[in-house]
């Protein structure tokens, strides 16, 4: 078949490039079409139940996640030209085009009892221009005894002064957001500036946006960085900056074609599609070398070019074939996680390494028998005297010292199978962030002043109607939202009980001792009060009770604690609840960003798990497909499932945590570290028909030509995974970092341990199901008879 595939290529070599030409012409149009994701990422599937109960508050409540928090902390906050400042400041913000409302302390409303008209009136509490110190003091005096306010928007006891901004979702949701978040930071940084104050920002739309942009700030460097290192690591292999240029021709090539994909089909840039673009890069030099090595080879033998180029494809076309199927049924197996930005990984990385292998065995063939045939500086690194005596020497450990290997093998898995056991598991939310990074330091200064940022949401059905407002039910309400409040990991509550308190205060003339539920002879008269009231009063009451009065919200927020003590949280919350609403009488749920971060992670990691399985036993299938041989699929995964247990026990010894970004790496790595084991077993098999059946010297002479390709290709995917160890998110550095260890280990594995079995288990495992295999692959007799 590849005698044939070969012929066809090279007799019809510029109608294939002319092929390939035109489809990466039309995928660069569609490139530009490619968007950057503005949407919080939800990793759980649509059928779970904590995503229909979070589906269900957004119907009833509203959205609780689109709110940008800032926050000054200044001992001379209340100065007249600094305040009058600060309120230009917010009446800036607050013209913004996707601002919502905004509440701060200038911005604040108080409420005067109006005993004509039975009703309670909203007023502001400062003006948008303060005369003098003698009326701001009067004003501070005011909003200072407003305990509603107190904890939410200021933190008497360290001076520190926020304000909360509330974004519409369709500009958070649309590239209309990096628009206004750029433009709140020129606004607050001039304000900052004048008066040498540090500016703090926080919540959910704020980091997701900065986010962004550095993803897409990353993006640009990996792919300039592993150009250039790629670039270099040919030009040390090749020596030729002809090859070069083409290699780089044909990545190009490979990169245009997987962005237009993902354009065509609607998958945005995120944390991972990002890091496609560079990988790719990484994935396709390796099949580059590979194959343009096997060309160099033969024709070294021979010096005919043509003929070089034809037993190129015909000898490596079925292991290229299934070290690529093997490399991307690595990623193919992110598709059964049931997260959305998993499943577009998936499928985009899968594409593209089809891409790779296709747009390789074209242009590789078609494009050299144009060039000039290989000089002598060419193929010198055939003969690399450090990488040849490198292989030499293991070739006399296998031979010689075949026990010391097994031996080291073993330690390393009992070394390994005690580092597994100290990894622990746990994902914080902004935990890809480095600790010198604003976005943590400024969520660290929130969580240590106003007791959180994240959204945390109780709600309780009282299964009846008008229930809400009964002064037992009210007063439940207060003991519960008082006992979760004690909790030094969760913020005090805002809810309707935190509004009746407020009504109740201003029914008795804003004396602060007043600030908690009426008595049952004065609660008619304050709903009474309340329920004539329109403005900001009504529209707090509500945002936390729905139109029946059945249901109510309790709006707490939550440290970032990681997705292990919040799971212990969860189930204490629901602890605390049954005490005061018990299940046979009440319906209460935990809900919030919070908890479906948490349970998303959680389901991330089981299916990250699961989907390394898949991939180990699709590739276990593949191998068995390839050699007909149930006990060589067992050697050749030995040596690939070793490196995983090195790379876990790293894991576990330096206390680096199972999260989705760290479970990616064994299924990447080890799709990639099989295209070792295939080459050599494939070469090795060649190698049994030309020395009539001689285990030993087949398994020297795959090692002699396999090795060589094996060495470059590892130190080309070590460099090229090590470049992402420059990222600002810990996640991808531990990618980078996990990987480059793996695919370094893997190949010393496949390099000593692989054939090390071969020799030892001898027959046991290269019998006649090996000798005819399911694939073919020719011998040299063969390819000179073609």
């Amino acid at each position: 078949m590849w005698t044939k595939i070969a012929g066809i290529l090279l007799r019809n070599r510029i109608a294939f490039i002319t092929g390939i030409l035109i489809i990466t012409i039309f995928m660069g149009f569609q490139i530009p079409k490619v968007e950057m994701s503005y949407e919080y990422a939800n990793l759980l599937p649509a059928t779970d139940s904590a995503y229909l109960d979070y589906v269900d508050f957004h119907e009833k409540f509203g959205q609780e996640g689109n709110v940008m928090v800032f926050a000054v902390q200044d001992s001379n906050f209340y100065q007249l030209d600094k305040l009058n400042d600060w309120i230009a400041m917010c009446d800036s913000l607050k013209a913004l085009h996707g601002v919502i409302a905004l509440v701060d302390i200038t911005h604040s409303y108080n409420l005067q009892k109006d005993t004509l008209n039975k009703k309670f009136e909203i007023h502001p509490i400062f003006p948008d221009r303060i005369k003098d110190q003698k009326e701001l003091d009067s004003l501070v005096n005011i909003i200072e005894n407003l305990p509603f306010y107190d904890g939410t928007l200021f933190n008497k006891a360290k001076d520190i002064y926020g304000m909360m901004i509330s974004v519409s979702a369709d500009v958070m949701n649309s590239p209309a957001r990096v628009g206004l978040v750029k433009d709140v930071l020129e606004i607050t940084e001039e304000y900052s500036k004048k008066y040498n104050i540090q500016m703090h920002y926080s919540g959910m739309p704020y980091i997701r946006v900065i986010n962004a942009e550095n993803i897409k700030g990353e993006m640009y460097m990996f792919i300039f960085l592993s150009l250039l290192i790629t670039t270099c690591i040919l030009y040390l292999f090749f020596r030729s900056f002809r090859i070069i240029g083409f290699c780089l021709l044909i990545v190009l090539i490979c990169v245009s074609w997987t962005v237009g994909v993902m354009a065509m089909l609607g998958i945005k840039i995120t944390l991972l599609t990002a890091m496609l673009p560079p990988l790719l890069i990484v994935i396709c030099i390796p099949n580059l070398v590979f194959m343009i090595n096997k060309f160099h080879a033969e024709y070294d033998r021979h010096g005919n070019k043509i003929k070089a180029l034809q037993r190129m494809i015909q000898r490596i076309g079925n292991a290229s074939f299934l070290s690529n199927l093997t490399t991307a049924a690595g990623f193919a197996t992110f598709i059964v996680t049931s997260s959305q930005i998993l499943v577009e990984f998936g499928i985009t990385a899968s594409i593209g390494i089809a891409f790779v292998y296709f747009v390789c065995l074209i242009m590789i063939p078609c494009g050299f028998s144009f060039m000039p045939a290989p000089d002598s500086k060419q193929i010198k690194h055939l003969h690399n005297k450090l990488v040849n005596n490198t292989i030499d020497r293991v070739i006399q450990l296998i031979l010689n010292r075949r026990n010391v290997v097994y031996a080291i093998a073993i330690v390393i898995v009992i070394l390994g199978g005690i580092g597994i056991s100290m990894i622990k598991s746990t994902g914080y939310m902004v935990d890809d962030l480095k600790e010198t990074d604003p976005i943590r330091q400024d969520l660290s200064f929130f969580e240590k002043n106003f007791d959180g940022l994240m959204p945390l949401e109780v709600t309780v059905d009282f299964k009846k109607p008008k229930q809400v407002l009964n002064l037992p039910n009210l007063e439940k309400l207060d003991r519960l939202s008082k006992e979760l409040a004690e909790d030094e990991d969760v913020s005090k509550p805002i809810s309707i009980v935190e509004v009746i308190k407020f009504a109740n205060q201003a029914f008795y003339n804003g004396k602060p001792t007043y600030y908690k539920l009426p008595t049952n002879m004065t609660k008619n008269f304050i709903l009474k009060y309340a329920s004539q009231s329109t403005g900001e009063l009504g529209n707090q009451a509500n945002s936390f009770i729905d139109s029946t009065l059945q249901r109510t919200r309790l709006s707490f927020r939550i440290k970032d604690i990681g997705t292990k003590k919040m799971q212990e949280k969860e189930i204490k919350l629901y602890e605390i609840a049954e005490k005061y609403f018990p299940s046979d009488r009440y319906t209460v749920k935990v809900t919030g960003s919070s908890i479906i971060f948490f349970k998303g992670t959680q389901y991330l990691v089981f299916n990250l798990f699961t989907s390394l399985a898949l991939a180990i036993l699709l590739i276990a299938l593949f191998m068995a497909w390839m050699f007909k041989s149930k006990r060589m699929v067992l050697v050749a995964l030995l040596p690939n499932i070793i490196p995983q247990i090195i790379t876990a026990a790293i894991m576990g010894y330096f206390g680096i945590p199972i999260k989705a970004s760290t479970i990616l790496v064994f299924s990447i790595a080890f799709g990639i570290s099989v295209d070792g084991t295939i080459h050599y077993l494939a070469k090795y098999r060649q190698e049994l028909q030309g020395t009539n059946w001689s285990i030993r010297s087949s398994a020297v002479l795959a090692l002699k030509e396999a090795g060589q390709s094996m060495i470059y290709n590892a130190i080309i995917l070590f460099f090229g995974f090590g470049i992402f160890a420059l990222s600002d998110f810990g996640g991808t550095v531990a990618l980078g970092i996990l990987v480059s260890i793996t695919l370094l280990a893997a190949m010393l594995s496949n390099l000593i341990l692989l054939p090390s079995l071969l020799l030892t288990l001898d027959k046991h495992t290269t019998n006649k199901t090996f000798q005819d295999p399911k694939i073919d692959i020719f011998s040299e007799e063969e390819t000179k008879e073609k």
